[in-house]
């Protein structure tokens, strides 16, 4: 049992420091997302950019060891990671003041014309998760599109698959998503 436990330990060790160093590499870029995030989500002033970074590192290295095979996969896990300390932060807020007539937070989304200006993040959260149970595909792309921030062609590279293809798909994710939102 305890060959077993060692090698677990060694493990995680590994997979920590992995996770270090990607974060340390990817620091600059980190923090670019989680300062789109806490814009778009109306917390500015409430949360700090660097904060969110350092919440989101926690998160990971409390989570399940995982491997990034390359840059793009570990920025769109964290990402997610991000978008969920955020919609955290939110619904902790909006139970606070339940009942004070106070205004919603919103999230300006900006996928593109077609979706509304200003949304509510929860209403976003609830549309991609629906999305999810619909094509995981799809909901991944708005993932690294959308919330990781990244162009048409780091998608392309990070899912192996050529441009025009990650183009028809953010096309079909946008129409699924802004029905999805208006329903």
């Amino acid at each position: 049992m305890s060959e077993l436990a060692d090698a677990l330990e060694t493990l995680d060790r590994k997979a920590g420091k992995e996770l270090d160093q990607a974060f340390a590499a990817n620091y600059p870029d980190l923090k670019r997302i989680a300062h789109s995030r806490i814009s778009r989500s109306g917390l500015s002033g409430q949360m700090q950019t660097t904060a969110l970074v350092h919440d989101c590192y926690v998160k990971l290295a409390d989570g399940h060891a995982k491997q990034f095979d390359n840059r793009l996969q570990f920025l769109a896990y964290a990402s997610r990671t991000v978008r969920s300390i955020v919609l955290d932060s939110i619904r902790e807020e909006r139970a606070q003041r339940r009942g004070g007539g106070h205004d919603i937070v919103t999230l300006n989304t900006n996928i593109d014309a077609a979706l509304p200006g200003q949304l509510d993040a929860e209403t976003v959260n609830t549309a991609l998760e629906s999305l999810e149970k619909i094509d995981p595909a799809l909901a991944r792309l708005t993932e690294m599109r959308f919330f990781a921030g990244l162009t048409a062609e780091e998608i392309a590279e990070a899912l192996g698959t050529s441009l025009r293809t990650v183009q028809r798909e953010w096309a079909k994710a946008r129409a699924l998503l802004l029905t999805l939102i208006e329903n």
